[in-house]
């Protein structure tokens, strides 16, 4: 048994959280790269250029690499050989986020939902636990802005809508978005599960390395055949059209019951911010 306490988590948070604030994932900057290059319309590819250069300004300034610095979703993978001392787990981690956000002059949007009134200090976190094997606590802390996540979607299709359906559900979510999300975007996909568990996988998925494909090759087939589609769509950089609507798709999935067929699309803008640590 290994024994972490608490604090140790909350300074990872406040680490990872500063760092992410500003800086895009190494596999974002190399895709919007690459859309440029590809991209043979003036006004997408001058969108795309845009984008690039301010992850620049933000990451050689330290500066917010956006207005919206995202409600804090944090995932915690805690070993089953892990005592945990200290503070409670939440309450460590919401105050590396008070924090990170204070230092870090980063926007607080945190509200109550029905008054409105702002809780002034970003929090509380998203925190999603798994308990998994060993003595580790691997984290993942990905900022994540409403301009995007207003326009992610679930849906309870019916099993016989099959490979097809999921497609369907995927590309017309992002037909629907348009260019309110400010694409080129980032889709994540949870498939089966429940309800609420199809939501967390496509959140999930949104950790992956923009690029990577699932390890079975029918889900990997659903990957790149979705994307095909969104960027058969024609929406482009901003909405002004172009070849690159989305930059990937990533799907995650998990057991479901015979008589369903849940089917969660998170989308995320192009500023994917997304940043993880092993304690």
């Amino acid at each position: 048994m290994r024994k972490i306490d608490t604090a140790e988590i909350e300074n990872a948070v406040y680490r990872a959280a500063l760092h992410a604030g500003v800086n895009l994932t190494s596999s974002c900057r190399q895709a919007l790269k690459s859309a440029c290059a590809a991209e043979d319309d003036g006004a997408a590819k001058f969108a795309l250029g845009e984008l690039i250069k301010n992850s620049e300004v933000a990451r050689e300034k330290s500066m917010p690499v956006c207005q919206d610095t995202g409600m804090a979703v944090v995932m915690l993978e805690i070993g089953n050989e892990v005592f945990l001392t200290g503070k409670p787990l939440a309450e460590a981690v919401n105050d590396g986020v008070r924090r990170a956000y204070a230092d870090g002059y980063f926007r607080k949007s945190v509200c109550d939902p029905i008054t409105r009134r702002n809780t002034a200090d970003n929090t509380p976190a998203a925190i999603h636990t798994e308990l998994v094997a060993g003595d580790k606590v691997k984290l993942t802390f990905m900022p994540k802005g409403f301009g995007s996540e207003n326009m992610s979607a679930l849906y309870m299709l019916k099993p016989a809508q099959g490979v097809e359906g999921i497609i369907n559900a995927i590309v017309e979510t992002v037909k629907k978005a348009g260019s309110r999300p400010c694409p080129p975007v980032y889709v994540g996909v949870g498939i089966g599960g429940t309800f609420d568990g199809c939501a967390y996988l496509a959140k999930k998925a949104l950790t992956r390395d923009i690029g990577t494909h699932s390890d079975r090759e029918d889900i990997a087939a659903i990957e790149d055949e979705a994307l095909r589609r969104i960027n058969a769509l024609n929406i482009g950089c901003q909405g002004f059209h172009g070849k690159t609507t989305a930059l990937g798709v990533s799907c995650e999935l998990a057991p479901t019951h015979i008589a369903g067929l849940p089917v969660a699309v998170n989308i995320q803008c192009h500023c994917v911010r997304c940043v993880k640590e092993e304690i």
